[in-house]
């Protein structure tokens, strides 16, 4: 069974974790409703998208 023959420094560790963090979801304003919302996404609050009523105001 592989062994590592030396341990592995605090300064090689956090070099691998580098890109492990985790970032926060982009947002955005919707143009209609001025609420934020994910971009690229129908608004929850007011259903459209683009300018468009993709959802019924009465389903939401």
């Amino acid at each position: 069974m592989a062994v590592p023959k030396k341990k592995t420094s605090k300064a090689k560790k956090n070099m691998r974790r580098a890109h492990d963090a985790v970032t926060a979801p982009g947002i955005s304003t919707c143009p209609q409703c001025q609420e934020p919302k994910r971009p690229h996404r129908v608004c929850s609050n007011c259903g459209t998208y683009k300018g468009k009523e993709i959802v019924s105001s009465d389903e939401i």
